[in-house]
């Protein structure tokens, strides 16, 4: 196919927004584009009907689009390889995430008995969202406009309400707790697949992928363990918060920076007013993380190194000559001169010098200490010295930099 690069970056960009796709063709069975526990909630007859019974008839130079009872959502065309006629099947998602009393209503509407409501919301807090202006959508649209050489193609709205089954679903099926217990099974996988990939993006730092892997993330998707929504809400965010210390632990920070920051989730965590704020907070949980990571990772680092460099960052207004953190930890301070060096590529000086100057601009620009008393702070005793010092690594005086702060200059060092 000439567009394969293009397909296999689709493709790769469906995975990590776990959006469902296949590719099929209409006389494939139509299990291969219902999920499992779709099928096995609503006791689908998949195996007697095709991918064609579900799709109709469909043909080149348009993209489908069908949102059902289910208020799921699919997008589906033909690819352009000739009499193969393969279809690019994407779905399901949600347009607009479900509150828990909409899902009822859906359960109620399509006839579930109450234990198979249960694992309605369950199914339906793993379904991707994605909102009509997603980028996703641009992207399918331009690698259609690829693959038919800018050919001009139709966009056919459709309905599929009559994959609805015709009588109410009951608990008398025999075989119902072994296939409640298999589609509660793969909800669980994909809540622990998504939990796992936060937490490789924490321990990486990749703060980019925050609307990647938190998009979808709404107040349903955490499991009720407790009668009070808020409550549940809370609980999972303590979860949440251990399990991305853990993963920022993964990636080369020290537990003296993550108690602080941990401790620091714990207490608002506790403090959430209301469950609409709780998606908010988990996104800033994941954010802090992330930069937790790319300011302290030190995995690259030697005993000795990561040793010094939390001596230095945790009182910067100590005797930090060379000599005393190298006692401190019974090696010469030539050997520590040139590890440190080697390790970071700065001298331990020139480290210590800008940390010092970057803690001295953010006092600077959050307090209204003395530069005389900020000097103090960074372990300079000279304020003269301070100055000159600030003035070099910034460019402008403390003076200088607080006012521009102040004005909200930009551009500043």
């Amino acid at each position: 196919m000439l567009y394969e690069n293009e397909l296999a970056f689709l493709s790769d960009t469906l995975k990590k927004l776990r959006v469902p796709f296949v590719l099929t063709t209409p006389d494939e069975p139509l299990s291969t584009i219902v999920e499992a526990e779709i099928n096995s909630m609503f006791d689908f007859k998949t195996q007697e009907l095709k991918v064609k019974d579900f799709i109709g008839e469909v043909i080149p130079f348009t993209v489908y689009k069908s949102t059902g009872v289910f208020k799921l959502s699919y997008l589906y065309f033909l690819l352009a390889d000739g009499i193969k006629r393969t279809v690019l099947f994407i779905g399901p998602y949600l347009s607009t995430p479900l509150s828990s009393h909409e899902i009822l209503e859906i359960g109620e509407e399509c006839g579930l008995s109450r234990k198979r409501q249960q694992l309605f919301g369950k199914y339906y807090s793993s379904v991707p969202v994605l909102p009509p202006d997603s980028h996703l959508f641009m992207m399918i649209s331009a690698f259609c406009e690829r693959m038919w050489n800018g050919r001009a193609f139709a966009v056919v709205d459709v309905n599929h309400d009559s994959l609805l089954p015709a009588s109410p679903i009951n608990d008398s099926v025999s075989d119902d707790s072994f296939e409640d217990m298999l589609v509660s099974m793969n909800i669980m996988e994909k809540r622990y697949d998504f939990e796992n990939e936060l937490i490789r993006a924490v321990s990486l730092g990749q703060i980019h992928k925050e609307g990647q892997l938190l998009s979808a993330l709404s107040n349903d998707f955490f499991e009720r363990r407790t009668t009070d929504p808020l409550r549940n809400a809370k609980n999972y965010c303590i979860i949440m918060n251990t399990l991305l210390r853990k993963a920022a632990e993964q990636g080369g920070v020290h537990p003296v920076y993550l108690d602080r920051v941990s401790s620091a989730f714990a207490y608002k965590i506790e403090q959430l007013p209301m469950l609409s704020e709780n998606a908010a907070l988990m996104r800033e949980m994941f954010r802090a993380y992330c930069r937790l990571v790319r300011k302290h990772t030190m995995k690259d680092f030697s005993p000795v190194v990561q040793k010094t460099i939390l001596l230095i960052d945790s009182d910067l207004s100590a005797n930090l000559s060379l000599t005393t953190l190298a006692n401190s930890q019974g090696i010469s301070s030539g050997y520590l001169s040139t590890l440190f060096r080697r390790e970071t590529g700065k001298t331990v000086s020139e480290y210590i010098r800008d940390k010092r100057m970057k803690h001295a601009a953010h006092l600077l620009g959050t307090t209204h200490l003395q530069v005389q008393t900020i000097a103090l702070h960074c372990g300079i005793m000279d304020v003269q010295y301070f100055s000159k010092t600030f003035k070099k690594h910034s460019g402008m005086t403390p003076k200088e930099y607080r006012e521009a702060v102040r004005s909200g200059a930009k551009n500043i060092r």
